[in-house]
């Protein structure tokens, strides 16, 4: 369990007052009958911070919106990508600019299958110190 604040100082002698355990359920899951898990595979957005194996936070419920990170559907495959409304087209836009963008049209199979809310990572060991005794 873990309290919604950890001190990265000393540990305070204050215990009486750690607030109560957080529910990731409750916290991050705001339509559970609607919401899903899924994990990243490919490199389309990792300049937007959602690398390979990631775990994405899926809300089926939530109104597509102009920037949103959506999981969509199109012509046979799924892909995950921002949502840029303009002069009234739809464009999927990946973040890594090695892959371009796409155009929706009215040929395209295509369906908006859910907004992202959350982006679980696992932190890589590299970003821990090094901790050697002298």
């Amino acid at each position: 369990m873990a309290t919604s604040a950890i001190t990265a100082g000393f540990p305070s002698p204050a215990e009486d007052y750690l607030e109560p355990p957080i529910d990731l359920n409750q916290t991050l899951i705001k339509h559970p009958a609607s919401t899903f898990f899924g994990r990243v595979s490919g490199e389309s957005m990792q300049n937007a911070g959602i690398d390979e194996g990631d775990i994405l936070i899926i809300d089926k419920a939530l109104e597509p919106f102009d920037g949103a990170v959506a999981v969509c559907f199109i012509d046979g495959e799924f892909t995950l990508k921002f949502i840029k409304i303009s002069n009234r087209e739809l464009w999927l836009v990946p973040a890594n600019p090695a892959y371009k963008k796409r155009k929706v049209t009215p040929e395209s199979d295509f369906l908006i299958w859910g907004i992202v809310t959350y982006v679980i990572k696992k932190m890589p060991p590299t970003a821990l110190p090094r901790m050697v005794p002298k």
